[in-house]
This record gives C-alpha cells, sequence and structure tokens, in this order.
C-alpha cells in the first residue's frame, strides 16, 4: 500500500464518512422539525410521481371547456372546485407538483454542478483564477435574486426552461462562495500538501480529497435552494415569464387565481395551489436545516 493511500485512510474522513456513521442519521432523525420536512418532501414526491404517471395532460389542459360546470366551489366531486375555464383544480394542483419538482431539480442540480466546479477552482488555483471567478460572483450576489432573474428572463425569453437557465445563474455565486470557502479550510489540512508532495494530479486532488470534505454545506445549501428554487419559478410564472398559458404550473394558477377569482371571490382557485406551495417550500426549509445542525452540531449549539 502506498504512501499516499495510507494518509488518505488516515485523514480524508469527509462528508461520505459522516453520512454512513450513525450519530448524524440519529441526530437528523431525533430532530422532529427535520422529520416533518422528510414526510412533506417525501409525500410531494409521490404526488409527482402518480401526477406524471396516471394523470393525462389532456384532462388537465382540455383544448375547449369540458362538461364540468364553470367556477364550481369544492365539493365531494371537485375536491379542490374548478376554475374559469371549467378545468378541475385538484387535477391541476397534483400535474403542479411534477412540474415544480421538475424543474426545481434541474435548477439546483445545474447550479450545484457550477457551483461546485468554480468555487473548487477558485480556491486550488487561488491568485488570478480565484479574483477572477469571485470577482464575477460578487457581482451577480450585488443584484436581488429575483430582479436579477427577471432580468435575465427578459434577454432569454419567456419559458420554463429559459427559468431554468436564469436561475441557475443566479444561484451558483452562492454555492461557489460556499465551496470555495469550505475548500480553502480543507486546504490547510496536512494531508493535501501530503498528496500533492506525492505527486498526485490536480483531478485527484480536487475531485478525491477535496470535493468529498466540502460536500456537507453543499447538501445543506442545495436542500435550503430546493425550495427557493421551486418558489422563485412560481413567482416568475406568476409575473408572466414563465410557464406558457393553460400550463398546470402552481405559480401560473395562482396568478390566474387572483386576477380571475379573487375578485369575484372565488378563492379556491388561488389558494389551494398557495397552500401546495407554502407547504413545500416549507418542508425543504426545515429538512435543510435539520442537516446543518446534525452535521455541524456547534451551529445548533451556537443558535441555542
Amino acid at each position: 500500500m502506498s504512501t499516499e493511500t495510507k494518509t488518505t485512510k488516515r485523514n480524508d474522513r469527509g462528508f461520505l464518512d459522516r453520512l454512513q456513521a450513525s450519530p448524524f442519521l440519529s441526530e437528523l432523525l431525533s430532530n422532529r422539525l427535520a422529520v416533518a420536512g422528510l414526510v412533506i418532501i417525501f409525500s410531494l414526491l409521490v404526488i409527482a410521481v402518480y401526477a406524471r404517471l396516471f394523470i393525462d395532460i389532456g384532462q388537465i389542459v382540455p383544448s375547449q371547456l369540458g362538461t364540468n360546470p364553470n367556477r364550481a366551489p369544492p365539493s365531494s366531486e371537485f375536491w379542490f372546485g374548478t376554475d374559469g375555464q371549467a378545468r378541475d383544480i385538484f387535477t391541476r394542483t397534483l400535474y403542479g407538483a411534477w412540474l415544480a419538482m421538475k424543474y426545481g431539480t434541474i435548477t439546483v442540480g445545474l447550479s450545484t454542478i457550477s457551483g461546485i466546479t468554480l468555487g473548487i477552482m477558485a480556491a486550488y488555483y487561488s491568485d488570478m483564477t480565484d479574483n477572477v471567478i469571485m470577482r464575477t460572483m460578487d457581482v451577480l450576489l450585488a443584484f436581488p435574486s429575483l430582479l436579477l432573474a427577471l432580468a435575465l428572463v427578459a434577454i432569454f425569453g419567456a419559458g420554463l426552461w429559459k427559468v431554468v437557465i436564469a436561475l441557475t445563474l443566479v444561484y451558483t455565486p452562492r454555492f461557489a462562495r460556499v465551496v470555495r470557502g469550505a475548500a480553502l479550510k480543507v486546504l490547510e489540512d496536512e494531508y493535501v500538501d501530503a498528496t500533492v508532495a506525492l505527486g498526485a494530479r490536480d483531478p485527484r486532488v480536487l475531485f478525491r480529497h477535496i470535493l468529498p470534505n466540502t460536500l456537507a454545506p453543499i447538501t445543506v445549501q442545495s436542500t435550503l435552494n430546493f425550495g427557493l428554487a421551486i418558489i422563485d419559478i412560481a413567482a416568475l410564472s406568476f409575473l408572466g415569464f414563465g410557464a406558457a398559458p393553460g400550463t398546470p404550473s402552481w405559480g401560473l394558477m395562482l396568478s390566474n387565481g387572483v386576477t380571475n377569482g379573487l375578485l369575484s371571490g372565488i378563492w379556491w382557485w388561488s389558494f389551494f395551489p398557495g397552500l401546495f406551495l407554502a407547504i413545500t417550500v416549507l418542508g425543504f426549509n426545515l429538512l435543510g436545516d435539520g442537516m446543518r445542525d446534525a452535521l455541524d452540531p456547534r451551529m445548533r449549539d451556537a443558535i441555542d
């Protein structure tokens, strides 16, 4: 066994090791709010998969008005009532969960990957590379996230995929700063110097030694940003820059309900999509806070 391998096994105990250890799971599962967040997210996943597999998109986006009563209040037949086009709000709200999870996952995934890449490069190569990357991130962070997303969508054009691209650019600086800070701390450890001295190439140092030790803050940031991505996608759709008309998006349903429903006393048109949106964001926030406390008990003790 080489000296590098011994050094790695002795010192390189990162996030994956802590994740497999019982203290992390016991800390997480002992947090009632985190468990509540897990239950909410799991329920949302079940609803999203069910909607994708068993709900016909033509059933919720009909080309003509259906046979349902127009603007019917919640009842045993229509649990969430119907909207101004006689469409069942319950079915559309369930399918909206699939759209929220789909585009939220893509947004967070792309921003996480790009943020990790930029953050690790900035920390490892330092000097000019660090200055160029982080000053660019600082410029993007100087703008309010929703305002910057609106500006980017105005440039790219409306549509859910354009919203995903815009929000990816907005969220990337957050991940880059978190990863850079964690990577700089890892680079101070002696085993990294030993690995470099033994002739390990940059990709091995970055992805075998530094990245695993930065996954804890990345995981927390991703979980918290997931709820933020869902609500930002809904906000942009609410403002008319996201989902196309007729799409069962929570944000678009809220917009239609506020514009056409609340003024007429049809509260259910926007209430149920808004309720699902709020519960979803709450679930991710609860889970993110619980994971942060479990991975870094010192932060929890400082808060307490």
